[in-house]
C-alpha cells in the first residue's frame, strides 16, 4: 500500500526516504537521531459485510539513528510503532532492529524488519490506499514484516558497481507460519492442514538497476526450513521510474507442501484413509502512475491490475477395492482493477482517493475471505463488492 514515504533510503540505516520531512533531534560528534511520523485519516466505503469496510484511521511514530564507530563502521537502528484508531483498533511495532554498516562490505542487522522478498513485491505496492497483497499475506515466505530476522545487505556489490545489490536473510522462528484453520478454512469438504507455530526460514534477493535507463529488475527466493510442510516462495519483478512516469510489475508463486488433506470417514466419523496434496498460490500485479506538477503540489494518477489464484490438485486413490476421487480447487484469492490518485499538497500533506473494481465471483475463495458478515441468502456477496477509499495524510 502506497509508495511509502517512510521507505528504505539506504540499506545500512533504512531511514525514511522523506528524510527532509523528518525531524532531526540530534546530530553531533558522529551521532544522529531523527524522528518521523504519519497520521492517516481514511475510510473504505463498501458493503458493510465486507472485511475492508469502514474507518481505516491510523497513526505511526518512528525513530532512526546512527553512530560513527570508526572511519569504516557505522552503527544504526530503527523503531516504528503504529496505532490503529478505526474499525481495527490493534497496535503494532512495525520495525525494531539494530545493526552495523561496514561500507562496501555491506551491512548486517537483526530484529523485526521487512522480509527479504518485500524488496521485490514493493515494486507494485505503491497504490494510493489499497494494494500490497503480494507483500502482506500469509502465503508468501519472508515477504512481509517479520520478527527475529538477521539480514545481510550489500547495496553496491562490494564497491564494484552501484547498479547491483543483493540481500541474504535468516528468520529464527519468525512470522512464517501459515494458516490458521479458522482464517483459511475455505469451506472445502476436507480440512486444511496447518501449523500454528512459527518456523525458521531463509531467503535471498538480487536487484539490478539497469544503467541509467530508469529500469530496475529484481528476483528473490525464500523457504521455511521444515520438511513435512515446507513452504517456499519465489518472486520476480521489474519497475521503471523516470520522467515522472512509474511502471511496475511483479509475479510470484508460493508452494505449500501437504497443505490440503483429503480423507475418507465412516458413519462414526472415524478416518479410514487420508492423503495430502500441495497447495499453490500464483499471482501477478501491474501498476502505472504518472506525476503531474501543479501550481500547488503534485497530482499522481494511478492505475493497477491485481490477480492472485489458489490451486490444489485433485486426489485419486483406491480403498477397499473402491476408487475415490476428490476434485481440486483453482480459484482467485484477489482480482481487481484499481483507479485512483494521490494529491501531494506539499511534502507533509496529501489527499488520496482510490476505487477498487472488484472482479471476484461469489464462488471464489477470495470472496469468502473478504466477507466478514453474511448479509443475505447470497453467500459471500459482500466479498464481491467494489470499494471506494478516501483519506487525508499528514506526515513529518
Amino acid at each position: 500500500m502506497k509508495r511509502n514515504l517512510l521507505a528504505i533510503a539506504i540499506p545500512a540505516l533504512l531511514v525514511a526516504a522523506g528524510a527532509n520531512a523528518s525531524i532531526e533531534v540530534w546530530n553531533k560528534d558522529g551521532n544522529k537521531v531523527d524522528f518521523y511520523g504519519r497520521v492517516k485519516a481514511a475510510n473504505h466505503i463498501t458493503d458493510r459485510g465486507q472485511a475492508d469496510e469502514g474507518d481505516d484511521t491510523s497513526a505511526r511514530l518512528g525513530m532512526s539513528g546512527q553512530t560513527q564507530i570508526t572511519d569504516g563502521i557505522t552503527g544504526y537502528g530503527r523503531w516504528e510503532y503504529e496505532a490503529k484508531a478505526g474499525k481495527n483498533s490493534s497496535n503494532e511495532v512495525r520495525y525494531a532492529f539494530a545493526g552495523l554498516n561496514f561500507g562496501d562490505a555491506g551491512s548486517f542487522d537483526y530484529g523485526r524488519n521487512d522480509g527479504v522478498l518485500k524488496a521485490i513485491t514493493a515494486y507494485t505496492d505503491v497504490l494510493p490506499e489499497f494494494g500490497g497483497e503480494a507483500a502482506n499475506n500469509d502465503w508468501n515466505v519472508l515477504s512481509a514484516r517479520t520478527k527475529a530476522v538477521a539480514t545481510y545487505r550489500n547495496n553496491n556489490f562490494f564497491g564494484l558497481t552501484d547498479d547491483l545489490s543483493f540481500a541474504l536473510q535468516y528468520a529464527d522462528n519468525g512470522d512464517n507460519s501459515l494458516y490458521d484453520d479458522d482464517k483459511y478454512g475455505f469451506g472445502f469438504t476436507d480440512s486444511i492442514k496447518y501449523d500454528d507455530v512459527s518456523r525458521e526460514a531463509y531467503g535471498a534477493n538480487v536487484q539490478w538497476r539497469i544503467f541509467d535507463t530508469g529500469l530496475t529488475a529484481g528476483a528473490g527466493y525464500a523457504q521455511t526450513s521444515t520438511s513435512h510442510n515446507r513452504q517456499s516462495t519465489w518472486a520476480a519483478g521489474i519497475k521503471y521510474d523516470n520522467y515522472n512516469l512509474y511502471l511496475g510489475a511483479n509475479y510470484f508463486q508460493s508452494k505449500i507442501k501437504n497443505l490440503v488433506r483429503y480423507s475418507l470417514v465412516n458413519q462414526n466419523h472415524q478416518t479410514l484413509y487420508e492423503t495430502y496434496v500441495d497447495g499453490k498460490v500464483r499471482g501477478f500485479e501491474l501498476v502505472a502512475q504518472y506525476g503531474i506538477d501543479l501550481p500547488v503540489g503534485r497530482l499522481t494518477p494511478s492505475l493497477a491490475y491485481v490477480q492472485h489464484k489458489f490451486k490444489n490438485d485433485s486426489a485419486n486413490y483406491v480403498y477397499d477395492n473402491t476408487r475415490y476421487i476428490h476434485h481440486g480447487v483453482n480459484s482467485p484469492l484477489a482480482k481487481y482493477v484499481s483507479l485512483g490518485a494521490t494529491y501531494d499538497l506539499n511534502k507533509n500533506f496529501s489527499a488520496i482517493v482510490e476505487y477498487k473494481f472488484n472482479l471476484l465471483d461469489r464462488k471464489d475463495v477470495g470472496a469468502a475471505l473478504n466477507t466478514e458478515t453474511q448479509r443475505d441468502r447470497h453467500l459471500n456477496k459482500p466479498g464481491t463488492k467494489d470499494v471506494l477509499g478516501v483519506g487525508l495524510i499528514y506526515q513529518f
